[in-house]
C-alpha cells in the first residue's frame, strides 16, 4: 500500500523521474534478443549521462547486432551525469540543454581490454558517434523526437508515468515495436485495454516484483519499508505494481497455462449483472467451462492468445442494477448477491476439456 501510495503521489504531482535499475533492464530484455539484430533502437526518455537503458543497449550494441541507438534526453536531470560527464564530451556552459545522441559504433577506445562507459565517452569526443544538441526541449512529442521515432525500428524506454495515455497512442499511431514500463492500472485504461483485448499489444515476461525498483532523486520522499538507499548511495523505491508491455512476440506469451479446477456452480457463481462467473483467482480458472468468466486483471500476466479469447472489461460489460432501492445505469463493476466485486476482465477458453459426466 505504502509503494501504490508513494507512485500515485508522484502521478498526482507529475513527478516523472523514475530510473530503471540495470539489473531489471538485463533481466527482461534478455526475452527479446532476437528482435534487436540490423535495428534502430530508440530510447526517447532516456539521458545517456544517467539512463541505464542507454547503458544496456550501449554495452551490449555488437552482442545485440545492433544498427544504431538513438536517445534523446535533459541534461539537466535531478541525478544526471551518473553514467557519463556532459561537461567532458562537449563544450556547454548550459547543463539543461537537451542533447540527442546517435551511436552506430561500439569498441574498445581507450584500448584496455575492456568495454566500458570511458570507451562511450571518447567515442564521442572523438566524433565517432554523435552528440549534439536538440532545436526543441527533447518532448517524445516534438516534431524532431517524432522524426527520430519514424527513423527508428524498436522503442525502449520507461516513460512517464503521468503521460502514459498520451505516449502509447503516439507510439501506436507511428506504428513502432516497442518495449516499455508502466504502472499495472494502465492496463485498465480505456485508451490501453482495447489494444490488449485485440492482441496489438501484451504485457512483458515480467509483472510485479520482477522489476525491483526504480531509482529517484534527493527530492522524492521515499515511502515504505522496501524503499532503500544502496550501495552507490542511489535512493531506490521498491514497488510491486509495475510492469513491462510490449508489441515484441516472445516465447513465454505462447505458454499455455494448465488449469486443474473444474466447473461447479457453488465454487464459481454467476454475476448479478453480466452473464459470466466470477473466477477470483487465475489459478483457479476451471478447465471444463465453455462459457465467459471474469478474472483479476493480473491474469493478463499469464494470457496466451492461443488459450483464451478477451471479451471486455467490465467497465463496458456490466449491466444496470439495483441495489437497496437504488438504480445503477452503469455500474462499472460486476456485483455478485448485490456485492460489487473488484476489477475484473471478461474471458473465454478456446479449447475447454469436456465436462465430466456424474
Amino acid at each position: 500500500m505504502a509503494r501504490q501510495k508513494f507512485l500515485l503521489g508522484a502521478k498526482a504531482a507529475s513527478k516523472d523521474e523514475f530510473y530503471t535499475q540495470l539489473a531489471d533492464i538485463e533481466r527482461e530484455l534478455r526475452y527479446y534478443r532476437k528482435h534487436f539484430k540490423d535495428k534502430t533502437v530508440f530510447c526517447n526518455c532516456d539521458d545517456p549521462f544517467e539512463s541505464n537503458f542507454f547503458k544496456y543497449f550501449v554495452l551490449n550494441f555488437n552482442k545485440l547486432g545492433l544498427k544504431k541507438l538513438i536517445c534523446t534526453c535533459y541534461t539537466g536531470s535531478p541525478i544526471a551525469n551518473s553514467q557519463l560527464s556532459l561537461f567532458d564530451v562537449v563544450d556547454t556552459e548550459d547543463g539543461n540543454k537537451p542533447y540527442k545522441a546517435i551511436i552506430t559504433t561500439v569498441y574498445d577506445k581507450t584500448g584496455d581490454g575492456a568495454l566500458d562507459m570511458e570507451d562511450i565517452k571518447e567515442l564521442f569526443k572523438s566524433g565517432e558517434n554523435k552528440l549534439t544538441e536538440l532545436e526543441g526541449n527533447g518532448d517524445f512529442a516534438s516534431p524532431e523526437c517524432l522524426k527520430l521515432m519514424d527513423e527508428s525500428d524498436i522503442v525502449v524506454t520507461n516513460p512517464p508515468f503521468s503521460l502514459f495515455r498520451k505516449y502509447v497512442a503516439t507510439l501506436m499511431k507511428h506504428k513502432k515495436q516497442f518495449l516499455i514500463i508502466g504502472n499495472i492500472n494502465a492496463i485498465t485504461y480505456k485508451e490501453i485495454f482495447p489494444l490488449i483485448m485485440n492482441d496489438e499489444i501484451w504485457l512483458g515476461n515480467g509483472m510485479g516484483r520482477w522489476i525491483s525498483g526504480f531509482i529517484v532523486p534527493a527530492s522524492y520522499e521515499l515511502y515504505g519499508t522496501e524503499a532503500s538507499i544502496n550501495e552507490k548511495g542511489e535512493r531506490i523505491v521498491a514497488t510491486n505494481n509495475c510492469l513491462w508491455l510490449t508489441n515484441l512476440d516472445f516465447n513465454k506469451r505462447h505458454e499455455e497455462m494448465i488449469l486443474a479446477k473444474r466447473y461447479n456452480s457453488e465454487d464459481y457463481p454467476k454475476y448479478d449483472n453480466y452473464d459470466a462467473i466470477e473466477v477470483s483467482k487465475t489459478a483457479d480458472i476451471p478447465c471444463d467451462f465453455k462459457g465467459a468468466m471474469g478474472v483479476p486483471i493480473t491474469f493478463l500476466g499469464k494470457y496466451s492468445p492461443d488459450q483464451f479469447e478477451i471479451i471486455g472489461a467490465d467497465y463496458s460489460l456490466a449491466g444496470p442494477i439495483n441495489i437497496n432501492g437504488k438504480n445503477k445505469p452503469n455500474p462499472q463493476r460486476f456485483y455478485i448477491n448485490g456485492v460489487r466485486k473488484y476489477a475484473r476482465i471478461v474471458i473465454r477458453n478456446k479449447h475447454p476439456e469436456p465436462a465430466k459426466e456424474h
